[in-house]
């Protein structure tokens, strides 16, 4: 599921302070740059297509990481939005789609106006 929330500096810390591995991404204005953004703040392995079906791949799986829970927070989110609306709505569908997969280290993605 994901999620809206205001202020990405706020969300990183409530997350963090939940107890959770917190992860910051964006912002971002192409597909592209978006599949970067996501991969550099989870630290995707050196085998990330940089696709979209890798991009999901990845975030089902998240084993190089610590275990536990992982928050990503997307902030400026809406600037890809603006820039590649197709792109961002094939982006947000994998986001949700991963969150809602089961894995052994569950991932809550929060989208940040600012």
């Amino acid at each position: 599921m994901l999620r809206y929330v205001p202020n990405a500096a706020r969300a990183l810390a409530q997350a963090r302070d939940q107890g959770a591995l917190a992860h910051l991404a964006g912002p971002v204005t192409s597909k592209a740059e978006a599949l970067d953004a996501i991969g550099g703040a989870l630290d995707f392995p050196a085998w990330y297509g940089r696709n979209l079906d890798a991009l999901y791949d990845c975030l089902v799986d998240l084993s190089w990481l610590a275990a536990g829970e992982h928050v990503l927070v997307w902030a400026g989110h809406r600037q890809l939005e603006a820039a590649d609306p197709e792109g961002y709505r094939a982006v947000l569908a994998v986001l949700d789609d991963a969150t809602a997969a089961s894995s052994g280290r569950p991932l809550s993605v929060l989208l940040a106006e600012e």
